[in-house]
C-alpha cells in the first residue's frame, strides 16, 4: 500500500488532486491510503507514514516551503511534489529534495506526465527497500537502514541505523531472499548487513552500531569468503 498525503488550504484543489491521484493508481492496480490536510501545521501534527506528498507552496499560516523544511528535518523521506502558482518559487524546492512541481490550475495531462515519471522512480526505489507488513499497515524501509535482523519465536526484529527496532512476522528464509546478497545469514537466527559490518573475530560479527552478532561455526568459513567477495565489489 502507498501512503499519500495532499496538503492545500483550498478545498477544491485538494479534491481535484485527490481525484487525479485516485484515478492514476486505480489504473495501475495499486492500493493506496490517501489523506488530505488543510494546512502545514495540521500536516506536521500527523505522525503516520507518508510515501508521497502533494504540498501547496502558498498557504495561510505556515507556507509549504517551511512545512517541507520541518518535515525533512524530521523523519519524512518520501517523494515530495509541490503545487504552486509561482514558477519562480520552484528554485527553492531543491533545498527540500522536491521531486517535481505542478502549476495551478493542475491539468490532467500535466499531472499524468509527472506521475508516470514518479511511478517509475518509486518502483526503482522499492528495489532498494523492504516492505514490512504489520496487519493492515505497511511500511517501506531502505535496506541501507538495516544493520542486522534477528528472529525470535517466529518474529523478525529489524535493527535499524537510527536505533529503532521494527518487529513483524516473517519467515527468515523469505527475508533472506528479499534482502539479497548484501546480507548474510551468519546464524540460524541472524541476518547481518555486510555494509554495516565493522569486524569479525572468534565467532562474533561486530556491527557499526556497536552490537555484536554471533556467527555459527558451520557458517564461519563461508562467511569469510562472502566478506572477501563483498569487499572486492566495492
Amino acid at each position: 500500500m502507498i501512503h499519500i498525503a495532499i496538503c492545500d488550504d483550498e478545498k477544491h484543489m485538494c479534491e481535484h488532486i485527490r481525484t487525479l491521484v485516485s484515478d492514476f493508481f486505480r489504473r495501475k492496480n495499486r492500493e493506496i491510503c490517501l489523506r488530505t490536510f488543510s494546512g502545514g501545521e495540521e500536516l506536521l501534527r500527523y505522525g503516520g507514514q507518508i510515501d508521497l506528498l502533494f504540498l501547496d507552496i502558498q498557504m495561510k499560516g505556515m507556507d509549504g516551503m517551511e512545512t517541507a523544511r520541518k518535515l525533512r528535518a524530521g523523519r519524512f523521506r518520501g517523494f515530495l511534489i509541490f503545487i504552486t502558482v509561482l514558477k519562480e518559487m520552484v528554485f527553492e524546492s531543491f533545498e527540500v529534495q522536491a521531486y517535481d512541481y505542478l502549476v495551478k490550475p493542475v491539468e490532467e495531462k500535466q499531472f499524468a506526465k509527472t506521475m508516470e515519471r514518479l511511478y517509475t522512480s518509486m518502483q526503482n526505489a522499492c528495489e532498494g527497500s523492504l516492505l514490512v507488513q504489520k496487519g493492515y499497515e505497511g511500511r517501506i524501509i531502505s535496506k541501507g537502514e538495516i544493520v542486522f535482523c534477528e528472529i525470535i519465536d517466529r518474529k523478525i526484529y529489524l535493527n535499524l541505523v537510527s536505533g529503532e527496532v521494527v518487529d513483524y512476522y516473517e519467515r527468515i528464509e523469505n527475508l533472506e531472499t528479499k534482502l539479497g546478497d548484501r546480507f548474510f545469514r551468519c546464524h540460524r537466527s541472524y541476518l547481518i548487513s555486510l555494509e554495516h559490518l565493522k569486524g569479525y573475530k572468534n565467532g562474533t560479527a561486530y556491527m557499526d552500531n556497536g552490537r555484536e552478532v554471533p556467527v555459527s561455526r558451520l557458517r564461519s568459513k563461508e562467511f569469510s569468503g562472502v566478506v572477501l567477495q563483498y569487499m572486492k565489489s566495492l
